[in-house]
């Protein structure tokens, strides 16, 4: 727990300027007195229309200098609140000038999300720091409150206690606010209140901001029992017992869009909007005058191309993100003359990745359980009902979107009463950047953020036998401490698209032998799964051990920490062909399940495929990529490394 002293050591320009800005964004209206927290709130001279907002130009400050530091807190909580904070920070990266440091107070699941979305995003000038949630939770849990945010609508009241003691001024800003203009603009309202915050830092100091807002809460908790608007009752009761304490601002600032407000007093035109604030439980579906146009500047935001957002500040220091110089060094390298330039970009692309997009609950901790792991893009999307339906233990799937399909997929979801069911997927999202689909970054993605002890790694074309579930978990037991074993899973595919799965293997055999299922890509690529032996297969009981062989790419059930994917193989070709060479590199044996299998459903083609198909050049180039990979081997191997060499040149003479 933090010293209670801290808070007097901050010094009290940073209570009071944060005092002030959690007024700027709109943390002291209340439902309980719209008419106090307007007159408050949102004028500058006691008119409660704001002197019609005193047209924002009036006040027009002037800017902060260009490379002037900004800093902005806020408290974010849980996945709902991770997603939000993503829209509020694209709409302050579209309209900002200067550099920002991000102060987040994040409970674990959102510092998870977002440690690795602004790791992966890249923005130059933007720094993060996060701040234990925790650890602020005893100083507000004895206030009682009703509102839907719980503790973390009550942080506001001390974030003074984590954040660094050098910080003077700071934006405190909730996570459902849409900016449409520059930040900076709020900022530099700070100077002009230089002379006022002097004469309130002497009151400040004797009179001590924490036992202030403590003695206010238990005599206002009298009466009201509990905290219906968390943090707000509380400022809104100190604000009534020391007005001097604020200096109100236009309610541009805070265009609240909830049930009690008269928004359209704040403004006469858009030019004169600043922020809006989505602070009613109805979010976007909340009735005001002009919803329409502020919905369809937050849904701008929503599905706006956040890799657009990484722009350097001209004329400011280099504040690259880590990685970022020498990203643009190897980028600077390439020859875009070169065939395979698009290969060599896409290999070097880093995909802002959102982990957990959706609500998960990680499954309990069980030795021998197995977490089917895939990747898919928005034309696969129908695909998921019919896995959740065969599969029903734990699955991590990355998905390969835009921002916007990211929002169709949300949609998506929430509609659906097979997937809204289902708390133990988890979902990431890896937003599209370059020509070429990254499967095996996508497939790293979904393998790293897998929780069980071992790993189905499938493809989402793929429905598994009803059964497998359970049957991986019993054979997982049974083989007891064989750490490196790779558990093969048959592949079979049907060519029609209407097709009765079977419930069993003799179903399996007989519709085998009719006619109606294959194994998997014996007419096009028979090699691929050759070496899993289909007729022994077929008599087998227990299970039996197989060689690798060249250009053999099963599905396998191994431990979590296995290998990763080999990322430099992008688009169509030789991603799993070199994932079970790894494996087959470090000692795993391959086991082939007798009672396992997974059937591959028809679809169309995808594009990588047809360019596979059609383009010389494209064969080439993965040509270069294996040649690529075998020299790695070597390097890491050495002479045991000689076989997959010899295997890859037999296999060329032989095509």
């Amino acid at each position: 727990m933090l010293p209670r002293g801290r808070l007097r050591a901050m010094g009290a320009v940073a209570l009071l300027l944060l005092l002030l800005l959690l007024l700027l964004v709109g943390f002291f209206l209340s439902s309980r007195d719209t008419e106090y927290g307007l007159r408050a709130a949102a004028t500058l001279d006691g008119d409660p229309c704001g002197s019609r907002n005193l047209s924002a130009s009036s006040l027009q400050p002037l800017l902060p200098p260009k490379c002037e530091l900004l800093h902005v807190a806020i408290v974010c909580a849980g996945y709902n609140s991770s997603r939000d904070i993503i829209t509020l920070v694209k709409s302050l990266l579209f309209y900002r000038k200067n550099p920002l440091h991000l102060h987040l107070v994040t409970d674990a699941v959102a510092r998870n999300i977002l440690e690795t979305l602004f790791r992966t995003w890249m923005v130059p000038a933007v720094a993060v720091s996060f701040y234990d949630a925790e650890a602020l939770k005893p100083l507000i849990s004895w206030v009682p409150n009703k509102h839907y945010s719980g503790l973390y609508g009550l942080m506001k009241l001390v974030l003074p206690s984590v954040l660094p003691l050098s910080l003077a001024r700071v934006i405190v800003l909730d996570t459902d606010v849409t900016f449409s203009s520059d930040i900076a603009e709020l900022w530099t309202l700070f100077a002009q209140f230089s002379g006022v915050i002097l004469m309130r830092l002497d009151r400040l100091q004797q009179i001590g901001w924490e036992e202030m807002w403590k003695l206010t809460a238990r005599r206002e908790l009298l009466t009201l029992m509990a905290t219906s608007l968390a943090d707000q009752d509380i400022f809104n009761a100190v604000i009534k017992e020391h007005p001097e304490l604020v200096r109100p601002l236009p309610c541009v600032w805070n265009v609240q869009l909830s049930d009690h407000t008269l928004a359209e007093r704040c403004y006469l035109e858009a030019a004169d909007l600043k922020v809006i604030h989505w602070n009613s439980p109805k979010k976007l579906r909340v009735k005001n005058k002009h919803a329409e146009f502020f919905r369809n500047l937050h849904l701008t935001f929503l599905g706006y191309d956040g890799k657009l957002l990484r722009r350097e500040l001209f004329g400011c220091p280099n504040q690259l993100p880590p990685g970022a110089e020498q990203l643009q060094q190897a980028l600077a390298q390439l020859d875009e003359e070169e065939p395979c330039f698009e290969f060599r970009q896409q290999q070097l692309t880093v995909h802002r990745v959102h982990i957990t997009f959706l609500a998960h609950e990680p499954p309990p901790p069980r030795a021998h359980d197995v977490t089917l792991v895939a990747q898919l893009s928005m034309d696969r999307l129908q695909m998921l009902e019919a896995l959740c339906r065969h599969w029903p233990g734990p699955m991590s799937l990355a998905l390969y979107l835009t921002d916007a399909e990211a929002q169709q997929f949300l949609h998506f979801v929430e509609t659906s009463p097979v997937l809204s069911a289902r708390k133990d997927v988890a979902y990431h999202v890896v937003y599209r950047e370059g020509p070429l689909y990254p499967i095996n970054q996508l497939r790293n993605v979904a393998l790293a953020q897998a929780l069980t002890p071992y790993v189905f790694l499938s493809d989402i074309d793929f429905l598994p036998a009803y059964s497998l579930y359970d049957s991986l978990r019993a054979s997982i037991e049974q083989l007891g401490s064989r750490r490196k074993a790779a558990l093969v899973v048959p592949a079979f595919e049907t060519l029609q698209y209407r097709f009765s799965f079977p419930n069993s293997k003799a179903e399996l055999l007989t519709l085998l032998d009719a006619g109606s299922l294959h194994t998997f890509r014996y007419h096009e690529w028979p090699q691929g799964h050759m070496p899993t032996d289909y007729p022994r297969w077929r008599e087998a009981q227990a299970p039996y051990r197989v060689q690798w062989s060249a250009d053999y790419e099963p599905y396998v059930v191994v431990p979590r920490d296995c290998p990763r994917y080999d990322p430099r193989f992008v688009g169509f070709g030789w991603n799993k062909v070199a994932h079970i060479i790894e494996l087959d590199a470090q000692d795993y044996e391959l086991l082939v399940l007798p009672e396992a299998f997974s059937i591959h459903l028809p679809h169309a083609p995808s594009l990588d495929i047809s360019r596979f198909r059609s383009s010389p050049t494209y064969r080439d180039c993965l040509q270069a990529l294996k040649e690529e990979f075998h020299q790695d081997l070597s390097r890491r191997y050495g002479s045991a490394a000689l076989k997959y060499l010899t295997a890859l040149q037999q296999s060329q003479s032989r095509a």
